[in-house]
């Protein structure tokens, strides 16, 4: 029993080293809208094309802002869904 346990918990160190490895892109507005995000799904940064600011529509922005995270955020889950498959041989289960 110890030995499964100290095999899950080196499992789960790797995965989160892993996880801390990971960097995605997400974009919104043809590239207009750019986060940087982490796998533990930290934004790392945030990039807006200057002439997006010059139209002034803040609810716009707003919206590829919002829409460039969620793309960022399924980008990690396909990253992480292909870290944990390469370190385990099985897919991430089901929540």
């Amino acid at each position: 029993m110890k030995d499964i346990l100290g095999q899950a918990k080196k499992l789960q160190s790797k995965l989160l080293e892993e996880l801390r490895k990971i960097r995605v892109e997400g974009s919104a507005g043809g590239g207009m809208v750019r986060i940087t995000m982490d796998g533990e799904q930290n934004i790392l940064s945030v990039k807006i094309e200057p002439q997006l600011l010059d139209e002034k529509d803040i609810s716009m922005i707003e919206d590829l802002i919002l829409a460039a995270c969620s793309d960022a955020k399924k980008r990690v889950a396909e990253k992480t869904q292909e870290s944990f498959k390469n370190i385990t041989g099985f897919p991430i289960p089901p929540m």
